[in-house]
């Protein structure tokens, strides 16, 4: 992750500081006609893969608003930000009055992002609220991702989505809004985001000054990126495609070459600083065992996808546990590929 924020990836931009936005035209032009009509909803829920431009998206509709504070007179379109102008400072140094950005806190001690948005952090968008209750502009929160909601901050969000002040805008982001509390969504407007194309995903690596080298790193990008900046990013910068090619020699390998593979992968797993890769070896395995239980179902073999999504099960109960007890998470990934392997 970036020294200067622990939310950004190493080689991205901050979503409140990039005039970039590839591929979402359509939700772009929908945003900026439900804000012109004046009747547009209090709390948007943008979903979609993690990586394709949500949080980019939410900071230029929250520019635009900010910028047009009469719905009436607001232009047809959303514009890229002019990095310029007083909004676009004020948003990109973290010191606008009317928005407030809730993600996961910073752990002061180790300079990491923590594992989930506390209360206390939601408490933050009460404390928001009643100190511009009086100013009559527009105030803003984005949460990125509600994914990463405690239950109690969850509840919290809740009880104010349920009574929203008076000109309050709440942007939703989720990678998995299925997992998010149903009453949540039921109070927010939903506004699915599609993974890149392969021409969009290529414009936004390229925006960012990176740049495959064509052939077969090109075609390798496009292919396991899944139409994901953040995906790509991992496979650049990160040693995804490496972590990748190490995985299937495990799952490829006969005894005893599979076992010294095995803890050779975990080793780069469980090493200092590996969250980021550990996070995308874990997002990969649960695409492999996605993709064996739907092959299993294709061919008739209903017992072998149901073995196939319980093992999912399994493996993410595994690892929750793992991370809330803090095991070792050398053991974690030997048991994971162990129980992929079976």
């Amino acid at each position: 992750m970036s020294e200067e924020s622990p939310h950004v990836l190493d080689g991205a931009m901050p979503p409140a500081r990039n005039p970039h936005l590839f591929g979402h035209k359509a939700a772009e032009d929908f945003l900026a006609r439900s804000y012109r009509s004046g009747k547009g909803h209090h709390a948007i829920l943008i979903e979609g893969p993690e990586g394709i431009g949500k949080a980019t998206l939410a900071f230029r509709f929250a520019n635009h608003v900010l910028s047009h504070p009469d719905p009436a007179t607001a232009p047809e379109h959303l514009a890229a930000p002019d990095l310029d102008s007083a909004v676009s400072r004020q948003i990109a140094s973290g010191a606008s009055h009317n928005l407030l950005h809730l993600a996961r806190p910073v752990d002061e001690k180790t300079g990491k992002a923590k594992t989930a948005i506390t209360v206390d952090e939601v408490r933050r968008a009460g404390h928001f609220f009643s100190q511009t209750s009086g100013t009559g502009n527009w105030r803003i929160v984005i949460i990125d991702p509600a994914d990463d909601l405690n239950r109690n901050a969850a509840n919290a969000i809740l009880k104010i989505l349920e009574e929203p002040p008076r000109r309050a805008l709440f942007l939703v982001l989720s990678h998995a809004p299925g997992k998010l509390l149903p009453t949540i969504r039921s109070r927010c407007q939903p506004l699915k985001l599609s993974p890149l194309g392969d021409d969009d995903l290529m414009q936004a690596l390229g925006a960012l000054g990176l740049r495959p080298d064509g052939g077969k790193t090109e075609e390798t990008i496009r292919a396991m990126s899944k139409g994901s900046v953040a995906r790509a990013l991992k496979l650049m910068n990160y040693g995804g495609a490496d972590i990748v090619a190490a995985f299937d020699e495990v799952m490829a390998a006969d005894e005893p070459a599979a076992r010294k593979n095995m803890h050779r992968l975990a080793d780069v797993l469980s090493a200092k600083d590996s969250d980021v890769i550990f996070g995308f070896f874990l997002e990969h395995l649960g695409d492999h065992l996605m993709e064996r239980a739907r092959q299993a179902a294709l061919t008739g073999n209903l017992q072998g996808a149901e073995r196939q999504a319980k093992l999912v099960s399994d493996i993410t109960e595994q690892i929750t546990v793992a991370q809330a007890y803090n095991l070792d998470r050398k053991q974690t990934v030997l048991s994971i590929l162990e129980a992929a392997r079976a």
